[in-house]
């Protein structure tokens, strides 16, 4: 427990050794959190007001001194923005300039070409491929967005059920969204129980390619039965290259958007294979490596792969970045209010009650993360905000566990922060609305399919614990 915790315990919060105590935490913890799903459900106060108000209600409920509690949520926050909010906005960058040169409507264009010479046989998998691949760098908000005109044309002109092409590309961007850095909910979690960031990447990839075959095109047979709609005409907007006079090239696009993830991949060999910090390979990999170089090199790259190569002027390409830049405030003020939410629960001592707590049940560590983060995302509607604050909450349990392991309780926390997307998801309405269908159909198919993706990742990262 940090300095700080024993300072705010003893400032008037009950011990935390006791049951008494662990009671009282877990009433100020249940009540904290209660106060920001009803801030954001019931007044639809803004996700980063809400975490804010519920982090000094928190602290509040656990009987620490207001000062106390306001320095940890802006200590949690600074700390927070300081180590994922430049990986964000350089994301942010290369997603940009991926939809605005064409490079992402490329990909898709050459992927469809290939899968269509199947008879349509492959075209669920071919979504998959394409939602995956352009879902690295993207926001998810962002994927669906450039995704959705691409899954409305391919089901009109293909004649196929909008739900045997669309659910394999939700569960591309989904998981993606969920498992794979560099986005802001495993980031947010790999820096709060310090995990391994290339290890964290080749086990989320281990557990994504099974779980998104199952909640994508396998799935997506029974979701075209259950919804049997059109394409909605209303729906399809024009795509974002259309107005391009040529477009990057798909090896030099495909090979953009992997640099960091290779990068990143090629680190955690050199450090499992050589594990030797005096070497000279391992401290260049480890360099290299890093995500903010690998990252910032995928920028760089992009800006001549990409935006170079559609014939964008540097006036053009510096307009595309200031532009990538103004959506991410509010995911970046979003993550950074998590990070202060994590780290009070973290010093009024939390951490330790759910030590107590997990020795008590006798409940796997990985299951109460996933269990932890279900809860949130069902309460609060928010992938991002479920996996930050789970993350702070089964932060002390990664203290004993091995590098591998450390890595698949983050794994966890995303697998449960995507359960049963529901009615106070803003990601349901967006579907919802894009597709054309009510709320039971959506229930039935993007509901259902989050809830999928879960419960399978959860099962493939239980079974990579038994070997690791």
């Amino acid at each position: 427990m940090t300095s700080l915790s024993v300072e705010i315990l003893a400032a008037g919060a009950a011990e935390p050794i006791t049951s008494a105590g662990n009671a009282r935490l877990g009433i100020a913890v249940l009540a904290g959190i209660a106060v920001i799903v009803l801030l954001i459900t019931k007044f639809k106060l803004h996700a980063f007001l809400a975490l804010t108000i519920g982090s000094l209600a928190l602290g509040a409920f656990a009987g620490a001194p207001l000062d106390k509690a306001i320095t940890s949520f802006t200590t949690g926050l600074g700390n927070t923005v300081a180590g994922v909010g430049v990986l964000i906005a350089l994301g942010a960058i290369l997603g940009k300039l991926l939809a605005d040169s064409g490079g992402a409507d490329q990909i898709v264009d050459t992927i469809l070409a290939k899968a269509g010479k199947s008879g349509g046989r492959a075209m669920p998998w071919a979504m998959v491929v394409i939602a995956s691949i352009i879902g690295l760098p993207l926001f998810f908000e962002v994927g669906i967005v450039l995704l959705i005109p691409v899954v409305l044309l391919v089901a009109k002109r293909g004649n196929y059920s909008l739900m045997r092409i669309g659910i394999p590309a939700l569960a591309g961007l989904s998981v993606m969204h969920g498992l794979i850095p560099p986005h802001p909910g495993p980031l947010v979690a790999i820096d709060a129980v310090g995990a391994n960031l290339g290890v964290t990447l080749a086990l989320g990839v281990l557990v994504a390619i099974p779980t998104v075959i199952i909640a994508g095109p396998v799935f997506s047979r029974y979701a075209a039965r259950w919804v049997d709609i059109p394409a909605p005409d209303r729906m399809i907007p024009a795509r974002p290259s259309e107005d391009l006079e040529k477009r990057p090239s798909f090896v030099a696009t495909v090979s953009t958007v992997l640099l960091p993830v290779v990068l990143m991949l090629v680190k955690a060999l050199v450090d499992i294979v050589v594990d030797d910090p005096k070497n000279h390979l391992q401290r260049v990999t480890d360099v290299i490596g890093s995500p903010l170089i690998a990252l910032l090199a995928a920028v760089l790259v992009a800006i001549f792969t990409l935006g170079r190569a559609a014939g964008f002027s540097k006036e053009r390409i510096s307009t595309t970045v200031e532009k990538s830049l103004a959506p991410i405030a509010g995911i970046l003020m979003i993550v950074g209010a998590g990070g202060g939410f994590k780290q009070t629960l973290i010093d009024v001592g939390v951490g330790q009650m759910i030590l107590d707590i997990s020795r008590d049940w006798s409940i796997p560590a990985l299951l109460l993360a996933w269990l932890i983060a279900v809860a949130i995302r069902l309460a609060t509607g928010s992938a991002t905000v479920a996996t930050i604050s789970a993350a702070g909450l089964v932060a002390p349990l990664a203290a004993d566990m091995s590098t591998g392991h450390t890595a698949l309780l983050v794994l966890a926390v995303g697998a449960g922060s995507l359960f049963f997307s529901h009615v106070n998801d803003a990601g349901f309405w967006l579907v919802k609305e894009y597709f054309g269908m009510d709320v039971g159909q959506t229930v039935k198919t993007w509901s259902v399919m989050e809830t999928i993706i879960s419960v399978v990742a959860l099962g493939f990262v239980l079974l990579l614990s038994l070997v690791i």
